[in-house]
């Protein structure tokens, strides 16, 4: 009876592996998840019930053992080193010009890799069964978490076949962004501290002593080099590899995860555009990635150039600009918005991130702030995506000062003295004087801006050299402006002026949905003007509408409808509406024909992820909302489709998961050219 059950055990440790490997390293599932269920809980049984046929290898392992008292620590056999760093191109063609001078000028091919921002490990197999794995520690010395790793799905427990008697690999263990907004979702929803970024808090769940809490933390690993036992005649029949490529293909064939967007450069030209590419295309990755490792391929070469310091030569981090910086929190300021709201912000002691020398970021509001327990003269984390203004994603709380107090929203509005209000469904609070300086100042601005009136030449400075002078008290003032008027104010001249009123005059005449979005109704954007503008035909219907027959229109709600309506009550607003009646400005649009054919894509939702070759993001989005469909940033439920270019990050594993369509560059562009016959639905 043991006999067939330690056969079965066996069987079944093989299958379960084999089908790890698929899922996790190849990406292709060979089961169903019911019917792995089923294996893995087959196996748990015959090792519960039969305790002597438990492996160290066992698929059934990695759910996690009893917390251990410490850590205890590891020797590397060869020292896990830091790489140099190269922070332009100036400093990676000096560290090529170098390397290949120790070479005697011989060429040899680049590797390059994403640099995952993680948490290193050394991981030890002996016959092809996991052994040990160990953190970077100081680079001699680390600890040992091998009870931790075994419960990552994606480090294998036992390796294909071809292993040789001794084996160690070095990668990089991170936790997935989707993974770590996840968990950062439970937290907020109790009401709990965030958790600071995805590699702190990955390196924290590897090295946490309850090897359960690492299970629960949807854990990966990118493997990245072979450290003992390359691969040659002496393994056993292994092929000889000459290069760093060739050793991680190998190791691929073992059953290790290799990222497949390393790629192998001829030049340091390739290597360039690698890097061009990932500066961008990262922001789609699932992962965090802060630059590309350049490393040299052959390993003769590697072994010829040997280690300077801590530092090997044969490599190099070639770094991403920095999109997070910390420094000091000096105050909080407080913006007064066009809609009233009250806008906390960051002054900070000046801070590069992403090349960008960063003074001011953005709070939110005081939920946020208190939530997240950011005080003043804290050290705080600051982060830049893109061309997002930069916000504070937390506090540094091993550096917080004695004394630090909890920031309060103040009673009254800084700019008029109104004592402010929080309404109960919003996050905001807001100063309720229409007359508000502040307020009015940036209401005009989005009034003039490009995507309301659109009145060009009207920027920020003249919106408030106008409010200053008098010229303009509330947005009708603008079309009772004259040219002798605006010649009279510093820097004006004779050509500003005469275009400034050759735009008010044509602004008169833009679309209704665009005057609605103009007004600044709090909750109401482009899109939902657009709405309103396909039910009713005039401002005076709009206002004439009900909240609750403005709440049963689709994509408007009783929140946004409430707004729309007390807007219209207030007696200033209808004041201004008059003046802009009387002014001339457009206030109504013709009825649609009842036979007026919808736009072929009206109805439908698209998400576009990844880098396209033939349009931009702004032209692919354009192109998608001129036959009438939608973007959006984020892939639900009620996604249509998601468009998914090169590099598409988790934005298509959630697209997958959700059973939305997914159509390639040569898809999206079919359907542009023929877009189906039947709108919506």
């Amino acid at each position: 009876m043991v006999q067939a059950a330690a056969e079965r055990a066996k069987q079944l440790r093989r299958e379960i592996n084999t089908h790890n490997h698929s899922y996790y390293v190849l990406d292709n599932s060979s089961i169903s998840d019911a019917e792995y269920d089923c294996l893995l809980q087959e196996l748990r049984n015959l090792e519960s019930e039969y305790p002597e046929l438990l492996t160290a290898d066992s698929p059934s392992q990695r759910v996690g053992a009893s917390p251990a008292a410490g850590f205890t620590q590891v020797v590397h056999s060869v020292p896990m080193l830091s790489l140099g760093n190269a922070f332009n191109r100036e400093d990676l063609e000096n560290w090529l010009h170098r390397t290949k001078g120790l070479v005697n000028g011989a060429e040899f091919e680049l590797v390059c890799e994403l640099k995952i921002d993680g948490l290193a490990v050394n991981l030890t197999y002996e016959n092809g069964v996991f052994t040990q794995g160990s953190t970077r520690g100081d680079g001699t010395v680390g600890e040992d978490v091998t009870q931790n790793l075994r419960t990552i799905k994606t480090i294998p427990l036992s390796l294909l076949k071809g292993a040789p008697k001794q084996l160690e690999v070095r990668g990089e263990v991170y936790l997935p962004i989707p993974e770590f907004r996840r968990m950062n979702d439970e937290l907020a929803s109790k009401g709990e501290q965030l958790y600071m970024n995805p590699r702190n808090t990955g390196a924290g769940s590897v090295r946490n002593l309850n090897p359960k809490v690492t299970a629960s933390r949807n854990m990966e690993i990118w493997v990245y080099s072979l450290t003992v036992s390359r691969p040659g005649t002496e393994a056993g029949g292994l092929r000889e590899v000459a290069g760093h490529w060739e050793a991680l293909e190998w190791l691929k064939g073992l059953g290790f995860r290799i990222n497949p967007h390393n790629r192998i450069c001829a030049n340091i030209e390739e290597v360039i555009h690698f890097y061009d590419y990932w500066v961008e295309a990262r922001r789609d990755l699932p992962y965090e990635a802060d630059g590309v490792v350049v490393k040299v391929s052959p390993l003769s070469l590697q072994d010829e150039l040997g280690v300077v310091g801590r530092e090997p030569r044969w490599a190099i981090a070639y770094k991403f600009p920095a999109e997070r910086a910390v420094t000091r929190l000096l105050e909080v300021g407080i913006n007064v918005g066009r809609t009233g709201s009250l806008n906390p912000y960051a002054i900070l002691e000046p801070v590069i991130v992403s090349g960008v020398t960063v003074q001011h970021a953005s709070l939110h509001n005081e939920e946020d702030i208190h939530r997240k327990d950011i005080r003043v003269g804290d050290m705080v984390t600051i982060e830049r995506a893109g061309d997002v203004i930069p916000h504070v994603l937390g506090p540094v709380l091993a550096e917080r000062p004695e004394g630090s107090k909890e920031f309060r929203i103040p009673a009254n509005c800084p700019e008029c003295g109104t004592p402010v209000v929080k309404p109960e469904d919003e996050a905001m609070h807001r100063c309720p004087n229409s007359s508000c300086p502040a307020q009015f100042f940036e209401l005009l601005k989005h009034f003039v801006s490009k995507g309301a009136i659109d009145i060009d030449g009207l920027g920020e400075q003249w919106c408030r050299i106008l409010i200053d002078q008098g010229l303009v008290s509330d947005l009708a003032g603008l079309y009772s402006l004259k040219k002798d008027e605006l010649l009279q104010l510093d820097r004006m001249g004779e050509k500003m002026a005469t275009r400034i009123m050759t735009n008010i005059e044509a602004s008169k005449d833009k679309p209704l949905a665009r005057l609605i979005f103009a007004m600044g109704i709090i909750h109401v954007g482009s899109e939902v003007a657009e709405l309103l503008t396909r039910t009713y035909t005039s401002v005076d219907e709009i206002a004439a509408a009900t909240d609750k027959e403005l709440a049963e229109l689709p994509g408007i709600g009783p929140k946004i409808a409430t707004s729309i309506a007390s807007y219209f009550q207030i007696e200033t607003n209808k004041a201004v509406i008059d003046k802009l009646r009387t002014a001339g400005v457009n206030m109504k649009q013709e009825p649609l024909p009842a036979n007026t054919p919808m736009q072929p894509l009206n109805g439908k939702t698209f998400v576009v992820t990844g880098t396209l070759s033939r349009f931009s993001r702004s032209e692919s989005e354009s192109k998608i909302k001129d036959l009438g469909g939608k973007v959006t940033s984020s892939v639900t439920k009620n996604t249509d489709y998601v468009i998914a270019g090169k590099s598409p990050g988790s934005k298509l594993d959630t697209a997958e998961r959700l059973g939305r369509n997914i159509l390639d560059e040569e898809a999206f562009v079919e359907l542009l050219a023929n877009p189906p016959l039947e709108a919506g639905g």
